[in-house]
């Protein structure tokens, strides 16, 4: 179709590790028998489907092929296999001073970059007041990159990435290193190239930008795409792999499953029994992520307004409650119980534990019943909202999940006035 702006086939890519220089040397010139390094395979016939105008994040652990991926689609590498076909002008900030020669200044890298993305000369001049301006890194655009420090790199970088005009912007994790008011200008253009139709494809381990910015996730582990879709679906399920309980769904189970660290996520898997929220009026989810060793279940969960009233609406400016009772199947050194509140795109907003409040570090027995409520002020703008509920803890260091129900219950924000952003600070205002 004529509207795809990325298409990757099937793509793999193998690494030769080799223990020392010199067996990389050997086995070039064929001295002795036999190869002489491992193979690590960083992608495992990863495909994806980019359409023009789509800003389509990559998440998954360090190692999953978040990054690989990204330079083989912008060329710096090539597919061992597979095929990769891009429509359209592509920027990139990959890792830090990539594309930057350490003894040329901040000018010369400026047309050393918009050459290399294939740019005239003619054209970086009448863009260069307007990169100079976004970096803002003043006289040392003068001076040689060797001695930018960090955030300077990535000003300058990201200033010429996203002021050359492409029709297709790949960024990998780079704008964690620059400070709050860069990073904010920085969105502020991710903002303005959606608003133009241009294709982002973005790297981060910043969730919240994941589900604010982008329309569509894939999610990579171990170098095999588990999926993709929606922001939130795509991040609870990421949740799921980093504390090794990603249970593959059987109509992909025989591809997942071949690879070793997931067979052995499976193994942890729940017995994907459902649970009910007590009484009626509460809004439940019925497609619910449940997930955890199940060492504690939560067995029943519900709100209350200021009343003691079950329900799912809330008056803002009211009190209410968040109730869960859980179960303990196995003696646990002080579990932690918590809650989180996102907005429908999968961000969190706020939350607490119980660690955190330091209500409650004591040690359970197998068998006892624990009831727990969180109180407080419901300061939420008006909306919708999605509540989940946990029981995690620590077994010798290692945080361990022994229960989580993901977006379990909908909450209903009632307000008659809404403030900007996710919470109303309650301003006390004076005019005089």
């Amino acid at each position: 179709m004529d509207n795809i702006a990325i298409e990757v086939k099937n793509v793999e890519k193998v690494y030769k590790l080799y223990d020392k220089p010199s067996d990389r040397l050997k086995e070039a010139l064929h001295l002795g028998r036999g190869k002489r390094h491992t193979e690590h395979r960083a992608l495992k016939g990863v495909d994806l489907t980019i359409r023009q105008g789509e800003c389509v994040g990559i998440i998954g652990t360090n190692g999953s092929g978040k990054s690989t991926i990204l330079k083989i689609i912008t060329g710096v590498l090539s597919p061992t296999s597979g095929e990769v076909q891009v429509n359209g002008r592509i920027s990139a900030l990959l890792e830090l001073g990539a594309g930057f020669n350490m003894e040329y200044n901040g000018i010369e890298n400026i047309y050393l970059n918009g050459t290399m993305i294939g740019f005239s000369q003619k054209e970086i001049d009448q863009k260069l007041e307007e990169i100079l301006a976004f970096a803002d890194i003043g006289d040392y655009v003068y001076q040689p990159a060797k001695t930018y420090s960090s955030g300077m790199f990535v000003r300058l970088a990201f200033a010429v990435a996203i002021n050359i005009d492409p029709e297709i912007l790949i960024v990998d994790e780079a704008l964690s290193v620059g400070d709050v008011f860069f990073q904010a200008k920085c969105y502020h253009k991710f903002e303005e190239f959606k608003e133009m139709g241009k294709t982002i494809v973005f790297v981060s381990h910043d969730l919240s930008s994941i589900s604010k910015y982008c329309d569509r996730v894939v999610l990579l582990n171990q170098g095999v795409k588990l999926g993709e879709g929606a922001p939130k679906q795509m991040i609870d399920t990421y949740k799921q792999v980093l504390v090794g309980q990603y249970v593959p769904p059987e109509s992909e189970g025989e591809r997942l499953l071949e690879d070793e660290t997931l067979r052995e996520m499976a193994a942890k898997g729940v017995d994907g029994s459902k649970l009910k929220a007590r009484g009626s009026a509460a809004a439940e989810n019925p497609e619910l992520l449940e997930y955890g060793s199940k060492k504690a279940r939560i067995t029943e969960y519900y709100i209350s307004d200021e009343k003691g009233t079950e329900t799912a609406a809330i008056l803002k400016g009211s009190e209410f409650t968040i109730h869960m009772k859980v179960e303990m199947t196995e003696k646990i050194n002080a579990p932690i119980f918590a809650f989180t509140i996102k907005n429908v795109r999968g961000t969190e907003i706020t939350g607490t534990n119980t660690m955190f409040e330091k209500a409650f570090l004591e040690s359970v027995e197998a068998g006892e019943t624990k009831e727990i409520t969180f109180t407080q002020e419901m300061n939420l703008q008006g909306g919708d909202y999605l509540l989940s509920l946990g029981v995690t803890g620590y077994e010798e260091d290692e945080f361990t999940v022994y229960h989580r129900l993901y977006d379990v219950l909908n909450v209903t924000v009632i307000s008659d006035k809404d403030t900007v952003g996710f919470y109303d600070m309650n301003s006390r205002v004076t005019v005089k």
